[in-house]
């Protein structure tokens, strides 16, 4: 009986535990359901992030920027793209390659490259002995028209006064006309050599304004009839660029056609085709450019790119970093008010880093280009913490 009542003790308090148990637990309030909740206005609204809206990014384009977002704006292309290696180069006449008259000894130079300067300016001087020479000529060749000149004035003298023969003036006439084409002859030469002192010492100056793009040669230099190069002077505002293209190209690429190119340290540099020279010896195109903006120095090396699909050269085209799949849709991050939104797209092909956007875009937008992964993560942690 002792083992009985310690079994009956024991159920009364089981039975009393669980009572209690349930007591507190109707009166712990119940967890409100996700409808009253919402009409609480406690609740939060399905898609709503950050800006307020369905896919907006509250991230101003300056911030986004300074994060490391680009912003771009789509291009006209699309089709197959060709790349072609190029290069920063004067135009046809643009530049001028100044030699030194006549052989002789560089004793001074007045340039240095990138210098400007205008029609007639100094660019060395030098000392020659056919300078020299040439300079005697024309004073023996002036001395001997003087005396011829004064021998006619004789001659015609006494001539009228009747001490000579017509024949004796003609002759002396004769030689006053050789003598004098002498002259000129010796001093067009000189002017020809620049005219150079008694002593031969004569300065080389520009023909053309503009800026010495080469110097090519330095003060104590022999400048021999082989070689009197002295200085290029090329004027900046005539540049071009020039590229070489596949022999097929020249089927494809047209006048007027745009190009997109890149120099070496990442500066864009648009340009339109002006002229396609056939194929030559080494079998490769020519196509020359004019810039529009941005013209880089002579010399750069340029990468263009330029679309030759002809039937999808109507369609736009971004960046393939601007395209990011959100909610399982390709879709671009799109400039709007102080934010970004996501705006669906259909793509195409792509080519050479960029990719066509079929549909979705007008081609007035502007998009977020390089980083634009960023927003889309942005986006993702405010839909995030709204769901929770």
């Amino acid at each position: 009986m002792k083992i009985d009542r310690h079994w009956l003790v024991t159920g009364v308090a089981v039975v009393i535990a669980l009572g209690a148990g349930f007591g507190a637990a109707r009166l712990l309030p119940e967890p409100p359901t996700k409808e009253a909740a919402h009409k609480d206005g406690h609740g939060e609204e399905e898609g709503h992030d950050e800006g307020g809206e369905d896919g907006l990014v509250a991230l101003s384009p300056a911030k986004a920027a300074a994060a490391g977002v680009s912003i771009v704006a789509p291009e006209r292309g699309g089709g197959e793209a060709l790349i072609l290696p190029g290069r920063a180069a004067f135009a046809p006449g643009a530049e001028a390659v100044v030699d030194a008259p006549l052989p002789g000894t560089v004793i001074a130079v007045h340039v240095g490259p990138g210098s400007a300067v205008r029609a007639g300016a100094a660019l060395v001087t030098m000392r020659s002995p056919e300078g020299a020479a040439a300079r005697a000529n024309v004073d023996a060749a002036q001395a001997s028209a003087d005396a011829a000149r004064a021998a006619l004035a004789r001659d015609r003298s006494l001539f009228e006064r009747g001490f000579i023969a017509r024949a004796r003036l003609d002759i002396t006439e004769a030689e006053g006309r050789r003598t004098e084409a002498e002259l000129r002859a010796g001093r067009a030469r000189l002017a020809a050599y620049g005219s150079p002192g008694p002593d031969g010492r004569v300065v080389v100056r520009s023909p053309v304004s503009g800026v010495v793009s080469r110097l090519a040669t330095s003060p104590g230099q022999v400048l021999h009839e082989e070689d009197q190069e002295v200085a290029a002077v090329s004027d900046t505002g005539r540049l071009e660029l020039v590229f070489d293209a596949p022999p097929g190209a020249s089927a494809t690429i047209r006048v007027g056609d745009r190009l997109a190119g890149r120099t070496a340290d990442g500066q864009a540099v648009n340009a339109v085709v002006t002229a396609i020279a056939p194929a030559g010896e080494r079998g490769v195109v020519t196509v020359r450019a004019r810039p529009e903006g941005f013209s880089p120095p002579a010399g750069t090396v340029i990468s263009a790119r330029l679309a030759t699909g002809r039937a999808g050269s109507g369609l736009l085209t971004l960046p393939v970093e601007a395209v990011q799949t959100v909610e399982g849709r390709p879709s671009v991050f799109v400039v709007e008010g102080a934010g970004f939104r996501a705006r669906p797209v259909v793509t195409g092909a792509v080519a050479d880093g960029r990719v066509e956007i079929v549909s979705g875009l007008t081609g007035t937008e502007r998009v977020a280009g390089a980083g634009a992964f960023l927003l889309k993560a942005e986006l993702a942690k405010g839909e995030a913490e709204h769901g929770h």
